[in-house]
């Protein structure tokens, strides 16, 4: 009998790439989504239902997590200028690439998310009572993403 091997993809075997940016690394990734909006319209002397109508489409932000980055990152660079630099600077979009791996490190899947920019950057509390991770958040919004499948 043959072995077959697991064709289910994991979560947790993923890498990330920005536009110009060196390498980064990530443990968490969520707003991978996509929905599409709809509109109740009640139809005159038609009492038993409403019409739902599509709209647009919206997506959540994308937030990516990860043990804190060193302060010469290209990375928080591009993180402060676009939310320090205020009207007066043009924002940097980039488009940002998550592959999600399989075994052997092949890329099975791609989102790919443009005009990607910063919205927002925070970091995990300081609590001097716990030995944790200091963990960074970097919330992107972006135009739309696309999916490949490989």
């Amino acid at each position: 009998m043959q072995e077959t091997t697991n064709q289910y993809p994991v979560g947790f075997y993923f890498s990330i790439a920005f536009d110009d940016l060196e390498q980064c690394f990530f443990q968490e990734v969520s707003g991978l989504s996509n929905e599409m909006n709809v509109e109740e319209v009640v139809s005159g002397g038609e009492n038993r239902f409403k019409y739902r109508i599509p709209t647009v489409s919206t997506s959540k932000n994308l937030v990516l997590k990860r043990g804190m980055f060193p302060k010469t990152s290209s990375l928080l660079k591009w993180c402060e200028d676009t939310l320090e630099g205020g009207w007066s600077a043009l924002i940097q979009t980039k488009t940002v690439k998550i592959h999600l791996l399989n075994e052997g490190g092949t890329v099975m899947m791609k989102w790919i998310f443009h005009g990607a920019y910063p919205v927002k950057y925070a970091v995990s509390d300081l609590k001097s009572q716990e030995n944790e991770l200091l963990i960074e958040t970097l919330e992107l919004a972006y135009t739309y993403f696309q999916i490949e499948t490989l």
